[in-house]
């Protein structure tokens, strides 16, 4: 597995932080339906990401990847879901630890798959762009 696929954690934690900077200044308009839709997909999203590219850098240490996804998608939807009610939390804490459990084993079952990787990358790249466009018009 090449190592450059190391930028892909920078990628999406400066999106991920990009994306709270726009929410937190747009927070009170948003419903809990959107607020909980958009909390889902930043803790499903990082989570993902980061279980899939660990896995694929050290394919022998799955429990650490376990882990490390699942700490990632945990504190990501509580600092999502805090933008918005308790409930949003609870939801967004749920989401990324299923990701973060889920991610390692999709990761393995892709392994060496570089396409398969930017594919996932766009995929949350976009995922994150549909989320600041639906929190604009609101």
């Amino acid at each position: 597995m090449p190592e450059w696929i190391v930028i892909f954690y920078p990628i999406n934690f400066l999106s991920a932080y990009v994306l709270y900077i726009f929410l937190y200044n747009r927070r009170k308009r948003i419903g809990y339906h959107l607020g909980m839709n958009i909390t889902m997909v930043t803790s499903g999203g990082l989570a993902l990401g980061t279980g899939i590219v660990f896995i694929n850098l050290y394919p022998f240490y799955f429990l650490e990847a376990t882990l490390f996804s699942v700490i990632i998608g945990c504190l990501s939807g509580i600092l999502f879901g805090n933008l918005f009610d308790y409930q949003t939390l609870l939801t967004g804490f749920i989401t990324g630890l299923m990701m973060g459990i889920m991610a390692p084993m999709v990761g393995a079952a892709a392994l060496e798959g570089v396409m398969f990787l930017i594919m996932i990358e766009v995929f949350i790249i976009s995922c994150f762009c549909l989320a600041a466009s639906s929190a604009y018009k609101t």
